[in-house]
């Protein structure tokens, strides 16, 4: 593949236009590369949006619940104290709910933390299932309940109990369905709706488009059909060819496969999409598509079979970046003696400036200057070809040379404890790197990349990460390091870092691949 540069694959991608679907079908190899590099950069603003929703909803539903329950909360009062329903129903009130119950904000605590844990305020129709709904009131009631238990007896706890979970369900219930009942009337949510393109044959999409789960301000805006005939239905927005370019053109943010795609076919959607940063889902039918976590999630009583990928759950991006800046930050404090100090070793071996950054690809392919301390003859860069005989590996991709001539002694000293990376913290303060993801590579070998290469442009590069605790230099092989990479992206979980991180300091400690 001719060598181009990293500006100039953006200036052709930008420049797609309304020629890009006719391009798409010569399907090139450059062409393939531009493609979905376009989706990988395009991901991160769909994530945003996805996220930005997720908040939205909790939002609404924690205020409708806490109003609820503030509605609930002034009723007992007015009924404790015989001005609503007379003293005889107030002295009953009280004796089953005493004071500092229900008049109380903790019990709304409780009741916060009981629909967190039983999924009320997930996506779907799980903020208005009934029975989750109660399930969450009946364990918000019983949190506050384990000290009367032992004061009160089990008779008098138990009504107690059963009166409260009781009442606040029938409140949240009411609350929760007469907002769904205005929003259908009143509220035009369409702004607010996924962007949705339905995938599969005209007639079946047509059919699913019709249902209540697809209805206007719902949770999806149908942006129209991608027909999967060879001939594409006249009034469809293009074939499966032309997939890449719709997301783009349309700002696709889910996609629904509502039809049978073959097994090539549902690889590349299954790709594409979440290449783009995507919501996936499908109609219930078997799925075993590598890199995805089907799970099934229920739209207005249509049941729907989302693909998933781990690492496109936005929230858990957002808490990754509130870990990885609040690491950075206390590293940065921490370490900063030691930082001064060796920023000035590298002058003491060989002139030149302290810091040395070099061109790297992060996250869907944007550049970025990777820092770290200079450990080699200033100008070494440039002496590369001269000693690329000495590169183990035998890959370019993959340059490392056991005894580098370029490295100083104090350079080497630094690299066998990982000191000259330390710089890269401010990369993950300003967000172009995680403490913990895929290895960075450098620009020069971009353009080399394959197809299957860019999954492990789906999350940051880490300054750790499965290539550095699996071996670090002692692996040899491009295609090892990409597959620990692809691994760590579809797998990512807040525990797997927590791991990588625990192995990191040993690895360094035993100075395990470092050269």
């Amino acid at each position: 593949m001719d060598s181009v540069s990293l500006a100039e694959s953006s200036r052709i991608i930008r420049s797609g236009g309304p020629n890009a679907a006719a391009n798409a079908a010569h399907n090139t190899p450059r062409q393939v590369h531009h493609d979905r590099l376009s989706l990988q950069r395009r991901a991160p603003s769909t994530l945003r949006r996805h996220l930005a929703r997720a908040v939205g909803r909790f939002a609404v539903l924690l205020t409708t619940d806490l109003a609820a329950f503030a509605i609930l909360r002034e009723l007992y009062r007015s009924v404790g104290e015989g001005a609503l329903l007379g003293d005889w129903i107030g002295n009953t009130l009280r004796q089953l709910l005493p004071a500092g119950y229900l008049d109380g904000w903790q019990y709304a605590l409780a009741l916060v933390l009981g629909l967190i844990v039983t999924g009320n305020y997930g996506a779907g129709d799980r903020r208005r299932d009934a029975a989750r709904l109660f399930w969450g009131c009946a364990l918000a009631t019983a949190l506050p309940l384990w000290a009367p238990l032992w004061e009160r007896g089990l008779g008098l706890v138990a009504a107690q109990y059963s009166v409260t979970t009781v009442v606040v369900w029938l409140g949240l219930v009411a609350v929760r369905f007469g907002i769904d009942a205005m929003d259908a009337r009143l509220v035009n949510r369409t702004p607010a709706s996924a962007r949705t393109i339905l995938i599969g044959a005209a007639q079946e999409c047509a059919d699913l488009a019709s249902r209540a789960a697809f209805a206007p301000r719902g949770d999806h805006l149908v942006l129209g059909v991608v027909d999967t005939a060879a001939t594409p239905n006249p009034r469809a927005l293009g074939g499966l060819s032309e997939l890449t370019t719709l997301i783009q053109e349309h700002g696709v943010e889910t996609v629904v496969i509502c039809g049978h795609l073959s097994d090539s076919e549902l690889h590349d959607v299954v790709e594409q999409s979440i290449t783009a940063g995507c919501h996936l889902f499908s109609v219930p039918r078997t799925f075993e598509v590598a890199g995805v976590q089907p799970s099934v999630v229920w739209t207005r009583g249509q049941p729907l079979v989302e693909l998933t990928a781990q690492t496109l759950k936005a929230q858990q991006f957002a808490i990754k970046r509130v870990l990885d800046v609040a690491g950075a930050f206390l590293g940065l404090v921490l370490l900063a003696p030691l930082l001064l100090l060796l920023s000035a070793i590298p002058t003491l071996h060989s002139p030149g400036p302290e810091i040395f950054p070099h061109p790297h690809i992060g996250t869907g392919g944007r550049p970025f200057w990777m820092l770290k301390f200079r450990t080699m003859v200033d100008g070494a860069e440039e002496m590369k070809p001269l000693v690329a005989h000495l590169n183990h590996s035998g890959d370019p991709r993959l340059f490392k040379i056991p005894h580098d001539p370029r490295i100083s002694r104090v350079g080497k000293w630094m690299r066998r404890w990982s000191l000259d990376e330390l710089p890269q913290l401010w990369n993950v303060l300003k967000g172009e790197m995680s403490l913990v993801g895929p290895r960075p590579f450098p620009e020069s070998d971009f353009m080399e990349y394959q197809v299957h290469h860019f999954a492990r442009l789906g999350a940051k590069p880490g300054i750790s990460g499965l290539w550095q605790v699996s071996g670090r230099s002692d692996l040899v092989d491009f295609e090892e390091v990409v597959a620990l990479d692809t691994k760590y992206v579809r797998e990512w979980s807040l525990l797997l870092d927590v791991k990588i991180l625990l192995k990191t300091i040993p690895a360094v400690i035993r100075r395990q691949g470092a050269v």
